[in-house]
């Protein structure tokens, strides 16, 4: 039997990959033993419990940015954890370490270094993070979401998605998903979303107000679905063909009736769209070191999507260039075709594959 450590954590772009490639290798063989490395504040201490995997835990350890106390402490802090993955490793006899990003992968990835178990790396971001780009310096695999991302070893193997997408039938799911926001399953539909807290550039540029562009969508000949998130308010005309939400919790079925999509570009985001070959064009949330903007460039330069600079994004934006995208059904098709080169449905499974060949070295 083979006991699998998969190391990761914080966030939703960390823990999802993780459950996503956890759940592959639990339907592959459901004698192995699936163990998890994370932290109590993180999101995993409660996702990775409720999908029925052992979480194991460890202190969360952020990189420290600036000479400070917490800098100070980071060395003894480290070197405990350090100790307590070794213990797990030796006690519960792992086999492999699988790491995803994220506070608990560094001490993983330098523990399994120290005795000789194989590490295997999973990076969901066009701009590595700290504890990936450690670990690549001797990980026996490191797979990419995106083409180009510039890590040491880097394969692409794609994003490992969330079931609901990877089985995801849009063409059979098509009248159910118009029933669900109340729109015309035979009419095109353009979906606009920021996420669960929503994006106010976004909302501005087509919602009701002086800018909005909305109309101009419907009267195009198009519906909208328009996801606000939860914090918005932003008013709804209650106008035909125009869906105003504060939150989808059946994105699936939003992604179902989308023939163009206009969004952030989140990693798991550009990832999901790809895969599921929906043109789309991306408004990277500007701030960080431009992470969103890299995440999107490989399905912009495949063709497959567009970028608009955050502070350009305005109703006369959507006017000159999505509404002429909106109407160009070659061009639409195009990038559907684009987006076949760079999304895929498999990158769990590719993940599962680099794990196997080097349980096999």
């Amino acid at each position: 039997m083979t006991t699998y450590l998969l190391a990761g954590g914080g966030t939703a772009g960390h823990v999802n990959p993780l459950l996503a490639v956890a759940d592959v290798l639990r339907e592959r063989d459901p004698e192995a033993e699936i163990l998890v490395l994370g932290t109590r504040e993180g999101l995993e201490a409660r996702l990775v419990p409720e999908r029925g995997y052992e979480l194991l835990f460890i202190e969360k350890l952020p990189f420290p940015r600036r000479p400070d106390k917490s800098a100070a402490a980071f060395p003894g802090r480290f070197r405990r954890a350090l100790a307590a993955v070794r213990e797990y490793i030796s006690e519960r006899n792992i086999d492999v370490v699988v790491g995803f990003g994220g506070y608990a992968s560094a001490p993983a990835y330098v523990a399994a270094r120290g005795v000789k178990v194989p590490v295997v790396i999973h990076e969901a971001n066009a701009k590595p993070g700290l504890a990936n780009v450690l670990g690549s310096r001797w990980a026996a695999g490191v797979g990419v979401a995106f083409e180009g991302t510039r890590i040491k070893g880097g394969e692409f193997v794609g994003m490992p998605l969330r079931r609901e997408i990877v089985e995801l039938d849009r063409d059979a799911l098509r009248a159910e998903a118009a029933a669900y926001f109340g729109l015309d399953a035979q009419q095109p539909t353009l979906l606009v979303f920021g996420g669960s807290l929503g994006a106010l550039r976004l909302n501005i540029a087509f919602g009701e107000g002086h800018d909005g562009a909305w109309r101009d969508i419907v009267d195009a000949g198009w519906q909208l679905v328009h996801v606000t998130g939860e914090r918005s308010e932003l008013p709804d005309p209650g106008a035909d063909g125009y869906a105003l939400r504060r939150y989808v919790d059946r994105m699936d079925l939003a992604f179902a009736l989308a023939d163009v999509i206009v969004s952030r570009a989140g990693a798991a985001t550009v990832s999901e769209i790809s895969a599921l070959r929906i043109p789309a064009v991306y408004v990277p949330y500007a701030v960080g070191n431009g992470e969103q903007a890299l995440n999107a460039a490989s399905a912009v330069r495949a063709g497959a999507a567009v970028i608009i600079a955050d502070g350009d994004f305005t109703g006369v934006r959507v006017r000159s260039e999505i509404l002429p995208l909106l109407a160009d059904d070659a061009r639409q098709k195009a990038m559907v075709d684009a987006a076949a080169t760079v999304g895929t449905r498999t990158g769990a499974e590719n993940v599962v594959a680099m794990i196997d060949a080097a349980l096999a070295q």
